[in-house]
Order: C-alpha cells, then sequence, then structure tokens
C-alpha cells in the first residue's frame, strides 16, 4: 500500500471516539481498500504512539495478541473508556462500534 493508504489510516483511527471501537477490516474499507485488513494490522502495529490505537479490534470485536502490553493492556485501556471486556473480547460490540458517518472522506 501507498503512503496516503496509511495516512488516511491514521486520520480514521484518530477519529475513532472516546467510548468506542471499530475493526481493522472497517478501517480499511473506510480507506477504499477493503480487503486490507491485514496491511491495517501492520500499520496499527508500527504506526505513531499518539494515535488510540487501543480503538482497533478484530472483525469479531476481539482484544489484539500484538498490541504493546498484550491482551491485559489493550483490555485495560478499553475498560477505562467504559468498554466491558470479557474473556479478551467485547461485550455487546456492535454497540460500542464505530463506523465513520461522514461524506468527508
Amino acid at each position: 500500500m501507498n503512503r496516503s493508504f496509511k495516512e488516511e489510516i491514521y486520520k480514521l483511527v484518530a477519529e475513532v471516539p472516546y467510548g468506542k471501537v471499530t475493526t481493522y477490516g472497517d478501517l480499511a474499507a473506510l480507506a477504499g481498500h477493503p480487503y486490507a485488513a491485514r496491511v491495517v494490522g501492520q500499520i496499527a502495529h508500527f504506526g505513531p504512539e499518539g494515535l488510540p490505537w487501543h480503538r482497533v479490534v478484530n472483525r469479531m470485536g476481539g482484544l489484539a495478541l500484538g498490541f504493546w502490553g498484550g491482551k491485559s493492556a489493550h483490555a485495560q485501556l478499553l475498560e477505562a473508556e467504559g468498554i466491558q471486556i470479557k474473556d479478551f473480547k467485547i461485550v455487546d460490540f456492535e454497540e460500542v462500534r464505530w463506523r465513520y458517518q461522514s461524506n468527508l472522506l
């Protein structure tokens, strides 16, 4: 993927609201590459620290094994935002799932 795809992912991650989550696949689709979820995962793994990467989860609401500090750290950050976690999976995932709702893209 080119630099503009990475930058678009950074922009989208920055916009995920507090107390909400999105998926790698949702971000890939929003950035125009619906089959690039794994690429988004790599971008997240090596992306800038200042972005809320903890708000990005897998398509089933599962937490990321490769998250800095592991799944426990991932869970702690989400729980601090009021998101319930059980067995490293988001409870009521669809209720806290964020999907970009703008025509600005």
